[in-house]
């Protein structure tokens, strides 16, 4: 089944493997995707769907250096240039818009002003263009500022869509933005976007009606991740886990979203089946930044019923052609982590496809 094509939202996929959304910082200190981008992702169009790597809306939204953005004329005119090719070779792309809220600093972003829903910083440093810094202690968005936030998010993903893409993935997950709205450990908010699991869910269902109401539905995907605990985005008490993103899903239910994506150590939990079950929509799944996906793992993920289509990070960033070999059950090449976050082709558009 993991070969058999589905549905999602309004494109057809010819399997169900799902490129991961990698970051991959080759784009450069104006966050340009380059020749170099384009064939990355060519290379790798035989996925049932690609997810970009994470894109910022705004430049206070940039996360890291090399991270390509969705703001700039030249910005877009790069990721056209990637999504024709994706699309050449027969392939779907959808542009994860992702501001990086807290997870960042003023040496990465130019200047601008950090900012969270609360002025907590993370324990830990962060990679700017001037090195190694600690984060800083971000600006907490007042709620006249929030309007603006959404209107980032709104605006990104319709030049995402001007640009080629087949819709866009709001990243809600991994201790961004979106996610440390909903995580109690980065909001601590007085008003009606903190405090109770409704509240602190109430931002994300904002954004992501926006957006469904700028480009369709069927162009809308989300991605969360209960319980990562992942660049201060604690998430340690079950109960309030369950409530948080049964609330969220919920509301995101009626919405008729193209797929619900979710990031979690053991998608078969009751938890992750439980938020499918709420969500009765497309369903994707991925086991996290630790665990490399197998592909018996993948196949078994759907044929038991546990999730539509399986997505994965490594296996697909060390094999362009990964759905022959799993299909066919050729050897697989390894990836090599040391290139993981460096320039150039090395480890980004060399691996070879597999020779007969």
């Amino acid at each position: 089944m993991l070969f058999s094509p589905m549905t999602l939202g309004e494109l057809e996929l010819p399997n169900r493997l799902v490129m991961a959304p990698l970051t991959r910082v080759r784009s450069g200190n104006e966050g340009i995707p380059g020749p170099l981008v384009v064939e990355h992702y060519r290379q790798r169009a035989s996925l049932g769907l690609i997810v970009s790597e994470g894109t910022y809306p705004s430049h206070a939204g940039r996360g890291f250096p090399g991270q390509p953005g969705l703001v700039t004329d030249e910005q877009l005119a790069g990721w056209a240039n990637v999504t024709a090719a994706v699309h050449a070779e027969g392939g779907r792309i959808f542009a994860q818009v992702m501001h990086a809220g807290r997870v960042t600093h003023e040496d990465t972003t130019g200047g601008y002003e950090v900012v969270a829903p609360s002025a907590i910083a993370i324990d830990g440093e962060t990679r700017t263009y001037e090195g190694k810094k600690a984060f800083p202690v971000p600006h907490a968005l007042t709620a006249e500022e929030l309007p603006g936030i959404v209107e980032e998010f709104v605006t990104a993903s319709r030049k995402a869509v001007e640009a080629g893409f087949d819709g866009v993935e709001l990243h809600s997950a991994n201790g961004y933005l979106l996610h440390e709205f909903l995580t109690p450990a980065a909001n601590q908010r007085d008003d009606v976007y903190g405090g109770s699991p409704e509240n602190r869910a109430r931002f994300v269902i904002e954004v992501t009606q926006a957006v469904v109401d700028a480009i369709g539905a069927d162009r809308v995907g989300i991605r969360i991740s209960p319980e990562h605990n992942v660049q201060g985005a604690l998430e340690l008490d079950a109960a309030d886990v369950r409530a948080t993103y049964g609330h969220l899903v919920d509301a995101l239910a009626p919405l008729k979203l193209a797929y619900l994506s979710v990031l979690h150590k053991d998608p078969a939990s009751e938890l992750v089946q439980d938020l499918r079950a709420r969500f009765n929509g497309t369903f994707l799944v991925n086991t996290g930044f630790g665990i490399v996906t197998t592909r018996d793992e993948a196949t078994a993920l759907v044929a038991d019923g546990h999730a539509d289509a399986v997505v994965v990070g490594r296996p697909a960033i060390a094999n362009p052609d990964l759905v022959r070999r799993w299909r066919e059950g050729l050897p697989v090449n390894e990836a090599n982590p040391a290139t993981f976050y460096t320039d150039g082709a090395e480890g980004y558009t060399d691996y070879p496809a597999y020779q007969n």
